[in-house]
């Protein structure tokens, strides 16, 4: 078997006081797109660091493609695109001197992607990078990070600073399209609070909290176990009390559940009081993360 494209135990990594990391388990398979959830300062941004080297965790191991970012930087970011949560690049540069800049770094470079995403997201070549806007900028990282078709993917809020119309069309093609290659051996790790953004790429996500993770599913798991139900009473909703209940409302004839875990037992019970009518409907990741009770107990 092949090994994990990202594999990470006992991650941790403090500033001062304030432990950004703190026991971080994570991995990610070859081919799989993986969601890294959590609120700001989760520590999101420090663990892609770490799997990079740009920061040395104070305890814990990473490996890359089998490789230890550590000892082998130079093979692990041979293998890694990577756009960071900020991006900046040398302002003396314009747009095509920073992709060639770029590309002179790299061992393989696919022009035609260069030039597709250049026009899909209608970047001048000829244009100083300083004169672009922050979601220019992320988009020429993007282009930076793509066209060199590396085996894994990092992107830390990656469509934070595009246009709705841009961010969009970025996910469902750009990113669907880079992973389509190579029979689906290319794999990314995305950090994004925009969620349902990419909602239909998502193979897998982990939810961290104050460093460590608090919970990791497959997004199809995730969809089955959580669930909306929906009951509708003759006379006003009965106030009941349902364990695995993560939210009820009660407005009038009607109540509303959302539900981790035993929704056969949480409809025996709603039965119990016969309903008009009861409907279920799976969560999407979104309101997974927003539901999480190890997020709503903080």
């Amino acid at each position: 078997m092949s090994a994990p494209a990202i594999e990470v135990r006992g991650l941790r990594k403090s500033y001062g006081w304030v432990e950004a990391v703190n026991g971080l388990d994570l991995t990610v398979r070859p081919g799989r797109c993986y969601g890294l959830f959590g609120r700001n300062g989760a520590g999101k941004t420090t663990t892609m660091k770490c799997l990079l080297h740009l920061l040395r965790p104070a305890a814990g191991s990473v490996r890359i493609c089998g490789l230890d970012p550590a000892r082998d930087e130079v093979g692990v970011k041979a293998r890694v695109g990577y756009v960071p949560d900020t991006v900046a690049f040398y302002p003396w540069m314009t747009v095509r001197d920073t992709l060639d800049y770029l590309a002179a770094f790299r061992r393989s470079w696919n022009a035609a992607t260069e030039r597709d995403l250049l026009e899909r997201f209608d970047l001048d070549p000829a244009r100083k990078v300083t004169a672009l806007s922050r979601g220019q900028r992320t988009q020429l990282a993007l282009v930076g990070a793509i066209a060199p078709e590396p085996e894994l993917l990092l992107l830390d809020e990656p469509t934070s600073g595009l246009d709705p119309i841009v961010r969009r069309g970025f996910v469902e093609t750009v990113i669907g399209a880079y992973q389509d290659g190579e029979d689906g051996r290319r794999t990314i790790l995305v950090s994004t609070h925009l969620i349902s953004e990419f909602e239909g790429l998502i193979d897998e996500f982990t939810i961290i909290d104050r460093g460590r993770a608090v919970l990791t599913l497959e997004a199809d798991a995730a969809r089955a176990r959580f669930q909306k139900l929906r009951a509708r009473f003759p006379g006003a909703a009965p106030a009941l009390d349902l364990p695995g209940a993560l939210q009820i409302r009660r407005e009038g004839r009607e109540l509303e559940l959302l539900v981790d875990g035993g929704t056969d037992d949480v409809r025996a019970r709603l039965a119990a009081h016969a309903p008009e009518d009861v409907q279920s409907e799976s969560l999407s990741l979104e309101e997974i993360f927003i539901a999480s009770p190890h997020l709503r107990e903080r």
